[in-house]
């Protein structure tokens, strides 16, 4: 999938938050549900979902981004900041909805470092996130 996806910068900076945020949901729980697997690799399945919800939900996903925004370059603070503060439709489950917006930019950052290509930057970030929630477990 990873040669898939060809952007020019001014696609990928101008692309829409909320989209960016979209695919972000889907590589950060990947990522998670891959780290649980090899840490737990007996767990079952039910077992994995639970574990995975206290690092998807919007909660925690604001927690990783408000102790990392200071390592965050210009580009990538600008998404977040772009994804945070985009008008949603949607309304949060389970979520303050200030948690919620921060989250939003969270997964926008993660989606954009995707298609990016910058694996190595979103590997450092997910798992700082993970450190980051473990911490706070």
């Amino acid at each position: 999938m990873e040669e898939s996806i060809n952007m020019n910068r001014t696609e990928l900076i101008t692309m829409s938050p909320l989209v960016l945020a979209y695919l972000g949901d889907t590589v950060f729980e990947s990522h998670i549900r891959e780290y649980l697997i090899t840490k737990n690799i007996n767990k079952k399945v039910n077992d994995l979902h639970k574990s995975a919800v206290k690092y998807v939900n919007a909660k925690a996903q604001a927690t990783i981004i408000h102790n990392i925004e200071d390592q965050l370059t210009e580009d990538e603070l600008r998404i977040y900041k772009r994804g945070r503060n985009q008008k949603s439709h949607t309304s949060p489950k389970n979520a303050d909805i200030i948690d919620y917006k921060h989250a939003t930019g969270f997964e926008a950052l993660i989606g954009y470092l995707y298609l990016d290509k910058n694996y190595k930057r979103l590997e450092y970030i997910i798992s700082e996130g993970i450190k980051i929630v473990e911490a706070n477990m």
